[in-house]
């Protein structure tokens, strides 16, 4: 599975089957960090192309390196904060 992040596909901001035609970024990775994601509802409603795509709550790489514009925290913390969540959860970014 991936994500689109390429404005010229129909599939922009949408979770995709691999491989695609456009690029996107691949759902698994190595380094565990993205075993849990968090889909943000940011430029879903509607999807503006070029605005921006994928920003995902998920696991942290060893010493919280910087993500692509992401949020990662630890996966316990992870854990912690599905557990506490719903769907009128608000994320605020600031």
């Amino acid at each position: 599975m991936g994500w689109c992040d390429d404005p010229r596909s129909k599939n922009y901001n949408k979770l995709v089957k691999l491989p695609s035609n456009y690029k996107s970024e691949k759902l698994f990775k190595k380094d565990n960090t993205y075993d849990i994601i968090l889909v943000l509802n940011y430029n879903f409603n509607p999807i503006v192309k070029g605005k921006g795509s994928a920003i995902f709550i998920h696991v942290a790489r060893k010493g919280y390196k910087n993500t692509m514009g992401c949020i990662a925290i630890s996966k316990r913390d992870l854990k912690n904060l599905i557990k506490k969540i719903s769907n009128r959860t608000t994320v605020n970014i600031s």
